[in-house]
């Protein structure tokens, strides 16, 4: 195999590989790692680049490697790196064959001390025959690295991510048990006055007090008017807007009161209340008549 054979390189005249200074220095400035092969695979010529990583790799050849059939060193390669030597010899002959344009892979090819991925590519030389075939070898394990570090970060980004909906979930559920448990002590406080103070009041307003009793006593039932307003403000925000009477009328049918003992204490006919509760079925959307309105009521401070 002659050393005089022909090669074309950029300037698209063709030299004698090894031949021309210009084409020998600018095949040696490259960072890659370059061999041109024939069409058998035979290596013609390699650059400074891949002399200098097969020394210190400890390439049981000469550096240069020339001579070498490269396609012969891909077939008998073994162990972990057979299948892709397998794949790279595949692909050189298919850019001989001219069934592919180009050949492209990138591989690991890690050394005791360190990690390294390189970055091939196979062509076929510019310009007449007899063909050659350029392999290349770019370092790119700073890439790769960079790659490595970027998956580390985004998946401590997503953990992260999980940790914060997981702590917004749980709060979210503390959110909603106080607001439970405010409702809850809302309507033990309702109860509680409707039930138990409220009669009292109402008794003791029909009795002949003196007019400082009195004064005392309205007073009395403004604060407790006060302490049962988170009930009557949500119910007065429900889907319509109530009256002041319907509200009241609501709050008696939500303690448990029947529609005469409503009557009595608000001092309204019977047909005035019935008339009332046919109201707030409308205004809360109650169509349903399986609905029942005190359960109903009660739900607005569940």
């Amino acid at each position: 195999m002659a050393t005089q054979r022909k090669a074309t390189l950029s300037s698209g005249k063709p030299t004698a590989v090894g031949g021309d200074q210009l084409a020998r220095t600018i095949l040696n400035s490259l960072s890659a790692h370059v061999a041109i092969l024939d069409e058998n695979g035979f290596i013609l010529e390699t650059n400074r680049a891949w002399m200098k990583f097969a020394e210190a790799n400890q390439i049981r050849m000469r550096p240069d490697t020339l001579k070498v059939n490269y396609l012969d060193i891909c077939d008998s390669a073994d162990g972990y790196s057979a299948d892709e030597s397998a794949s790279v010899a595949q692909g050189i002959r298919n850019v001989i064959a001219g069934r592919m344009e180009e050949f492209v892979m990138d591989y690991p090819c890690h050394s005791p001390d360190e990690k390294r991925w390189f970055y091939m590519r196979v062509t076929r030389a510019a310009g007449p025959s007899p063909q050659c075939i350029v392999v290349s070898h770019e370092n790119i394990t700073a890439l790769k690295l960079a790659e490595e570090r970027l998956r580390e970060s985004e998946k401590a980004l997503w953990q992260e991510k999980q940790k914060l909906e997981e702590a917004n979930t749980a709060l979210k559920v503390l959110l909603r048990q106080r607001e439970a448990d405010q409702r809850r002590l809302e309507a033990d406080v309702l109860d509680n006055v409707r039930r138990m103070v409220v009669p009292l009041l109402e008794r003791l307003g029909r009795l002949p007090l003196p007019t400082r009793a009195k004064t005392m006593l309205a007073s009395l039932e403004k604060r407790l008017d006060e302490l049962t307003q988170p009930f009557l403000r949500r119910l007065s925000a429900a889907e319509s807007v109530l009256t002041p009477q319907e509200i009241e009328v609501a709050a008696l049918i939500r303690e448990g009161r029947s529609s005469k003992e409503v009557a009595a204490l608000m001092n309204l006919s019977l047909t005035t209340i019935n008339f009332h509760r046919r109201n707030l079925r409308r205004k809360l959307n109650l169509r349903n008549s399986r609905i029942n309105l005190r359960t109903y009521l009660v739900s607005l401070t569940e």
